[in-house]
């Protein structure tokens, strides 16, 4: 699904609207103004706060797109710019975008919470069968991973930090260096190239405790 001429971005809705004819102004309900009566779109901004204030998933929500298909999606949250006013903070959205780069959904993480408490609303309504889901640090929760794998059928791929340090000590003990890579990526870090490869069989399932992980 597409907005107007196909747009897909708030900056390209107000783009077409300003080469909007008249006519199609006043079918969306745009007041004539001034002595010549000529009808003025909205501007990108308040189209943004429209949407948001009537669906906080913005155009994510009304455009986003099924994750059916698709390898991974990842779930991420993030500010809305400009969503910030005099009495309210700026909008926190938790987001699900496939490997695609395409919006599944968006959902406004409620004030004096944290975007864990939105995991699984987010993803619920969708078919996750045979999907990897993949989060940041702050998902590595074990509800988070079992609910994937028992509720939707799917796969998980989070990262561990030091504070999870019986899980954090149980990877770092894994035989890394009898790892035979048949390929290397690499990706940026910390403004280095750094080759990544795979994981080695994880530990006897007696010290693998994380749930609905097991050795390959």
């Amino acid at each position: 699904m597409r907005g107007p001429a196909g747009a897909r971005s708030f900056a390209a809705i107000g783009q077409w609207a300003r080469h909007a004819p008249q006519d199609t102004l006043a079918r969306l309900g745009f007041h004539p103004r001034g002595l010549l009566g000529v009808r003025r779109p909205a501007s990108p901004s308040t189209v943004r706060r429209v949407l948001v204030g009537v669906c906080p998933g913005g155009l994510a929500d009304l455009l986003g797109q099924g994750p059916s298909g698709t390898e991974s999606v990842a779930v991420d949250g993030k500010s809305a710019r400009g969503s910030r006013t005099d009495t309210a903070p700026a909008a926190h959205l938790l987001s699900a975008v496939t490997a695609a780069g395409r919006t599944v959904s968006q959902l406004r993480v409620p004030d004096k919470t944290n975007e864990i408490t939105g995991f699984t609303a987010l993803l619920a309504p969708f078919d996750l069968t045979g999907t990897v889901v993949t989060a940041d640090a702050l998902h590595t929760q074990r509800e988070h991973a079992k609910w994937p794998v028992e509720v939707k059928n799917a796969h998980y791929l989070m990262i561990v930090k030091r504070n999870q340090p019986n899980i954090h000590a149980a990877i770092k003990a894994l035989p890394w260096k009898e790892v035979t890579a048949r390929r290397y990526d690499r990706e940026a870090g910390h403004g280095a190239a750094k080759p990544t490869r795979p994981a080695p069989s994880p530990s006897p399932a007696s010290t693998w405790t994380f749930p609905t992980s097991s050795r390959p």
